[in-house]
């Protein structure tokens, strides 16, 4: 046998070789529900949900017992809008496995959105609960946001507070306390607030410029309400044209006629 024979044999056979331990891969995938399951979140994340659906339920096909695949599912559905869905996988995921404290802070939001906020709150005080959960701030800023609806105002500054002592850097917790500052007419340290939360997106989220705006333009709100009319003006002018929504934009226009008088 020539040299250049066993060469081709010996390529045949690699290649044979190669392509046998792709399709052994490739069941092996199919057959994982942590594959599965991780390809899921990775859709999720991606925001194509569709897809994100179809792998999270070959997960449970595989595994039936899944229970962080009932959790993907259950946020899946809160993006598309189901809610009852959605809280049913949440509850899903609890019931094969109580301890995902994330599954109890994902079930409370939903219950928010449905009104129905005593349950909300119990899921988020669950969640806060256990001193081992590695997003506390998650749920504090979540009964926060709902003692500020129900008009508990005290309550909702001791919950966002809370937050911010476990996540310093949480630039939505700094701009909701600012917001509860308002609520409450406290104006000077609203805007102390939004500065605040200002700093931190131009340190953490450079790129982040409808963050930046929403925040300028609630402290333009708030310079407006303290009568520091200078300032308020200054700020409506430097976004004006860079405005998210025509809602915003409306009401900078408000604000500038209001000062002109």
């Amino acid at each position: 046998m020539t040299i250049k024979k066993a060469f081709i044999i010996v390529t045949c056979l690699l290649l044979g070789f190669c392509a046998s331990s792709q399709k052994k891969m490739q069941k092996e995938r199919e057959n994982s529900p942590r594959y599965q399951y991780n390809l899921g979140i990775f859709y999720l994340n991606n925001g194509q949900l569709d897809n994100s659906i179809i792998h999270l339920n070959k997960t449970i096909t595989i595994k039936s017992d899944y229970a962080l695949a009932y959790d993907g599912l259950g946020l899946v559905y809160l993006m598309k809008g189901k809610l009852d869905e959605s809280a049913n996988n949440f509850k899903k995921c609890l019931a094969i496995d109580g301890t995902i404290t994330d599954a109890h802070n994902h079930l409370g939001s939903v219950y928010q959105e449905m009104g129905l906020l005593d349950k909300a709150e119990l899921e988020f005080l669950t969640a806060v609960n256990d001193k081992s959960y590695h997003s506390r701030e998650l749920p504090y800023y979540n009964l926060a946001r709902l003692y500020q609806i129900q008009e508990n105002l005290p309550k909702a500054l001791e919950f966002i507070n809370e937050a911010i002592f476990v996540n310093k850097s949480y630039i939505m917790a700094h701009n909701l306390k600012a917001l509860i500052f308002e609520r409450s007419e406290k104006f000077e340290d609203a805007i102390k607030s939004y500065q605040h939360a200002l700093e931190l997106v131009k340190k953490y989220s450079q790129e982040d410029a409808s963050s930046k705006i929403t925040l300028q333009y609630n402290l333009a709100g708030a310079y407006f309400k303290n009568k520091e009319y200078n300032k308020a003006k200054q700020i409506f002018l430097e976004i004006q044209s860079l405005a998210t929504s025509e809602e915003m934009q409306a009401n900078i226009t408000k604000y500038l006629n209001m000062i002109k008088k």
